[in-house]
């Protein structure tokens, strides 16, 4: 039996003794998890209300290969896809209450590149390995850490380098500077020039 993952939580490494008899553990430690790769920025919005505009603005001001949005709901999912449409925006958006069959198709069109932007639960903060990811959006500051490094590690795959780009309203900010110390990294406010940035 053995039990990998990009992250293991305390519970999950208690939970697995009782499954495994003197299981051989090999761990990274938390300061030596490799975030070099991948550029990650802040925007304070301030409220929630601001968080669609703010996504909009971003969109318009720059050019991307392919990106995830990732939010914490699949109603929130939902509804920023649908909100993205309206805006004439080419976006797809799959989570886990969709059908097995239409989820597959729409991963499918996303990794041959049939759709630039997906929306997404952290349904797919693990195991999506497309190449041709360079940005990752956390329209919601995820609920746990290891789900911010799994959102994060979609961009920055096999050697290329990445950004991550945070929509903060207030109440998130104190979240994300846990997430600096607890990943010893930086997490910057967007410059101005993030355009250039993101090349």
């Amino acid at each position: 039996m053995v039990l990998i993952s990009a992250t293991m939580p305390e519970e999950v490494l208690e939970l697995s003794t009782e499954f495994m008899k003197e299981p051989f553990r090999l761990l990274v430690k938390r300061n030596e998890i490799s975030l070099a790769c991948i550029k990650q920025f802040y925007i304070a919005v301030g409220e929630e209300k601001w968080k669609f505009d703010t996504l909009c603005d971003l969109y318009d001001s720059i050019t991307v290969t392919q990106a995830v949005i990732f939010c914490n709901t699949q109603k929130k999912v939902t509804w920023l896809a649908q909100k993205m449409h309206q805006a004439n925006f080419p976006i797809t958006f799959i989570h886990g209450d969709m059908p097995q069959k239409e989820r597959e198709a729409i991963l499918n069109g996303f990794r041959l590149g049939k759709s630039r932007q997906l929306i997404t639960t952290d349904l797919l903060g693990r195991g999506l390995d497309v190449s041709q990811v360079s940005l990752v959006i956390n329209y919601d500051v995820p609920t746990s850490r290891e789900f911010y490094i799994h959102r994060i590690g979609r961009s920055g795959r096999f050697g290329r380098r990445g950004v991550a780009v945070n929509l903060a309203k207030d109440d998130e900010m104190q979240v994300l500077r846990g997430l600096e110390k607890f990943y010893s990294t930086e997490i910057a406010e967007m410059p101005s020039n993030f355009a250039d940035v993101i090349v």
